[in-house]
């Protein structure tokens, strides 16, 4: 089983999306049973609340749901408990890295746009105060690092 967590500041907007994207390409799929998947932010600003009205919005309009709760990224159970922590910006990447005990659970933190395939792009912006477009523009990145994500995966990563 593939334990897989994307991270992103608040833990709100862009992680949640992956987390809930990812997730209903794994049911598509037919592969829900071989993966855990999980969101966490660097910041625990928002803990406890659920991904914001408009991402949701978004992605409900896409034809699925996002269903986590917000929490911190912790970095003393998170390295331990994923095989991969997929990041959505420089800051978050870095955040995770410097957190890392060592460089083998470095080894686990890529970032989102790796992955992509269609856009070229070395970021997934946050659509936090941003209007409408943002929000789309994140999740067309989101949809499109998550499909490279899972072919990587089939192929071995």
């Amino acid at each position: 089983m593939t334990k897989i967590l994307f991270v992103c500041l608040g833990n709100i907007c862009r992680s949640p999306a992956a987390e809930g994207y990812f997730s209903h390409l794994l049911k598509e799929n037919d592969l829900s049973n071989d993966f855990v998947i999980d969101s966490a932010g660097t910041s625990a600003y928002h803990e406890g609340e659920p991904a914001d009205g408009r991402m949701q919005d978004v992605a409900r309009e896409r034809g699925y749901t996002l269903e986590s709760i917000s929490r911190g990224f912790n970095h003393k159970t998170d390295f331990q408990n994923f095989d991969l922590i997929i990041t959505m910006d420089h800051k978050n990447y870095q955040d995770v890295i410097d957190l890392s005990p060592n460089k083998e659970a470095q080894q686990k933190v890529h970032a989102m746009t790796d992955f992509c395939h269609i856009h070229n792009v070395n970021h997934v912006p946050d659509p936090y105060y941003k209007g409408v477009d943002g929000f789309e523009l994140t999740m067309d990145i989101i949809e499109d690092a998550c499909d490279g994500l899972l072919k990587k995966l089939r192929e071995g990563l």
